[in-house]
């Protein structure tokens, strides 16, 4: 029997950790998904389990020449950014893989940016709102000066992606998707790494910068590990050559704008948007808006008032007429968690309220990285582009654009195959990875 040619990607999200096997049409031939256990780090604080996560791994690449209907050409890795991996010149982990969310020392935040420009200079610079540790570059700052004596036997910090790639490699390298995306790291207006990292000697400690498309030797050639934001949007400029956004859903919605030039401005920067790094070192002008997890907790508040299974409005139908009425009854925006739910009639009519208020603060997170630029199509990917009432009413929301619901199947998994394609793949990129779903706007939204 002959052998399907295949890439091997692990997708490495916080929750779950994937391992797919693409064919060269990028079709999913093998899938397998495992939750690992979270464990704590030495304050207490919640973290990933950096052994089991590597145990996951290697064990999956031992397994692969054992299924013999595949020919494994090449792996490649897509993970969460902001987080790092310190290791020592064995290449073993010196601390946890501390969580992006641990709180940050006020007193080494203030120094820092007292050091470094100041709190409104500097986020232009690095092109990123003030974060603490989601800053990953101030994880490598804390370790200096909080733990000096793991920093001397410190080699290199890795992010996850370019850790995941070492363990196959053995060879350490840095990579632009993980280092421009809003890691305090990178000077974009310069194009390079901040001074910062050169006056506190934290650069040496960084390994060789490579592109991501780099491949490296081994059981099988391995790439380097791209971001996964970054990752999910390769499909998208490989297959659209027109300007467009990109909202890419899920706990956080995420605006992004590969052709939007612009430099950040504060006031953008205090709205929460920021720049990644495209798997081509170009900047993506980025806004955020933390509507998935709103969405989940309110959903979860309507279902208990209104005694209804939560999962009844994962597929809730939309109704123009409702939202019509709703405009009327409620005609400013307002925040859903203020809302009495005994204002209203129904679930259905409450999670309508719920959504047109989401919607109002959607749009004016997407409208924040569309300045500039000449943006005709919307996409959005992820868990709100199979909601009729967000796409609805994101239509409507922009009654210039055309909006799409945008289908790829494992998009950052893809992304990151893409990346590396001429090195495992002998045709041409298929022209529909992404299938699209156009949706009207039937009512006002002002």
């Amino acid at each position: 029997m002959e052998k399907i040619p295949v890439i091997a990607i692990f997708d490495i999200g916080k929750t779950n950790k994937k391992l797919f096997l693409f064919d060269e049409q990028y079709r999913i031939v093998f899938e397998e998904s495992v939750r690992l256990e979270e464990t704590t780090d030495e304050d207490g604080d919640a973290c990933e389990d950096l052994q089991q996560l590597r145990r996951f791994v290697l064990d999956a690449v031992a397994a692969l020449p054992g299924r013999e209907q595949f020919d494994v050409r090449a792996v490649n890795f897509s993970t969460y950014g902001a987080s790092m991996v310190f290791i020592d010149e064995t290449g073993r982990p010196l601390t946890p893989l501390y969580n992006y969310l641990k709180p940050y020392p006020p007193s080494l935040r203030q120094q820092f940016y007292e050091q470094y420009g100041g709190e409104t200079v500097f986020p232009r610079v690095s092109a990123s709102p003030i974060l603490g540790s989601l800053n990953s570059g101030m994880q490598l700052y804390r370790l200096k000066y909080e733990q000096p004596v793991l920093y001397k036997k410190l080699q290199y910090a890795l992010h996850l992606p370019q850790y995941m790639s070492f363990l196959l490699t053995n060879t350490a390298c840095s990579e632009l998707t993980s280092i421009g995306c809003h890691t305090n790291l990178w000077d974009f207006r310069r194009q390079q790494y901040h001074e910062w990292t050169e006056k506190e000697g934290v650069r040496g400690k960084l390994a060789p910068l490579q592109p991501s498309d780099k491949v490296f030797g081994g059981n099988y050639p391995t790439g380097t590990g791209l971001h996964d934001s970054s990752a999910a949007l390769i499909p998208y400029l490989v297959q659209f050559k027109e300007p467009f956004l990109l909202i890419s859903t899920g706990t956080w919605c995420i605006s992004l704008n590969p052709f939007n030039h612009s430099p950040l401005t504060d006031d953008e920067l205090q709205q929460d948007c920021l720049c990644y790094l495209s798997f081509h070192g170009k900047p993506v002008k980025a806004s955020r808006l933390f509507a998935g997890r709103e969405h989940e907790l309110q959903v979860t508040r309507i279902a208990a008032h209104f005694s209804k299974n939560e999962n009844d409005f994962h597929h809730m139908r939309f109704d123009a007429a409702l939202v019509r009425q709703l405009h009327l009854k409620y005609p400013d925006a307002g925040v859903f968690a203020k809302r009495e739910l005994s204002a209203f009639a129904s679930a259905e009519e409450a999670y309508h309220q719920l959504m047109i208020d989401i919607m109002a603060q959607q749009r004016h997170s997407a409208e924040l990285v569309l300045q500039g630029g000449e943006v005709e199509n919307i996409f959005v990917d992820g868990g709100f582009s199979k909601n009729e009432l967000y796409m609805h009413l994101l239509a409507a929301a922009f009654p210039d654009k055309k909006v799409y619901g945008a289908d790829v199947a494992q998009a950052s998994a893809i992304g990151a195959a893409m990346a590396i394609h001429s090195t495992w793949n002998k045709k041409n990129a298929p022209e529909n990875l992404v299938t699209l779903t156009k949706f009207a706007g039937a009512i006002p939204v002002s």
